[in-house]
């Protein structure tokens, strides 16, 4: 029975992908590609001449149907511009559309963003938490920053080029400059950059950003998980939390959450601000 295979392909340098890859393409009817111009490149490289079809998120309910006709007859391969399907693409609807066709679907590992840097990172990498790509509106990204902040694992954000700075700004106002970050942009490519430090540091530092970026952040450790010594401490987080943006309302229930105290005490010290 035909079968799709979702094929990992490179994050960057085009050298990076597997053998079995390489012959999967090769081998099969049909390529169905996140954009067709980027597969096109690595197909190029290594002289494969499979036909080619776009698979995106603006076209998959019309070409759901007509790949699952295709997977009728011959094998297709599922492949996305960069790393593993499925992980922030239009692919897991086509592969739970074939699973529900009895479709078998096979993988075909390799890149990941994801792993590879956490790799390099140095940072615990036993247990992680990905969040994907961070929200695009500030409040929203705020709240999401604000309710990992007590998160011992180590966290992974993707972010694009025009939101890294106000994604940076808004990790120190909601975590603190004691944070350490690694910053990894274009991986594996030409002008692959990893950056090491603090939010702060790191908005000083991309003044122009370019490229894609994997942002990694520190666990929050046990002197951060704790209940803060007194009220001063409560009032400093709340400052940073107000400058950043907050409301009353998320301000006060995350830190209340955070260091298990009532909401009321939490909010008469934000009134105090």
């Amino acid at each position: 029975m035909p079968t799709l295979f979702v094929v990992a392909t490179p994050i960057g340098n085009l050298e990076d992908v597997t053998l079995r890859a390489l012959r999967v393409l090769r081998e099969v009817g049909l390529i169905a590609a996140e954009d067709t111009r980027i597969t096109r490149k690595l197909l190029l490289r290594h002289e494969i001449r499979t036909p080619l079809i776009s698979y995106n998120e603006h076209n998959r309910e019309e070409r759901i149907p007509y790949l699952l006709a295709r997977l009728r007859d011959v094998d297709v391969a599922l492949v996305s511009d960069a790393g593993t399907p499925g992980i922030r693409d239009p692919g897991r609807e086509l592969v739970m559309a074939a699973v529900q066709q009895g479709v078998p679907v096979v993988p075909v590992p390799g890149p990941s963003a994801v792993t590879t840097a956490l790799a390099v990172s140095g940072l615990p990498a036993d247990q992680f938490l990905f969040l994907g790509y961070l929200p695009r509106r500030g409040k929203e990204r705020r709240r999401l920053l604000t309710s990992v902040a007590s998160e011992p694992r180590t966290v992974v954000v993707f972010e694009a080029p025009h939101r890294i700075r106000a994604s940076l700004k808004d990790l120190a106002a909601t975590l603190g400059e004691q944070r350490q970050i690694v910053i990894c942009r274009e991986l594996t490519k030409v002008y692959e950059e990893i950056y090491r430090g603090t939010a702060g540091q790191a908005t000083a530092h991309f003044s122009e950003p370019k490229g894609e970026f994997t942002l990694l952040i520190s666990g929050a450790d046990a002197t951060q998980q704790e209940t803060p010594a007194d009220a001063e401490e409560v009032v400093e987080e709340l400052r940073r939390l107000k400058s950043g943006g907050l409301s009353a309302r998320e301000a006060v229930g995350a830190i209340a959450e955070r260091h298990g105290l009532p909401r009321r005490r939490v909010y008469a010290l934000w009134l105090e601000l």
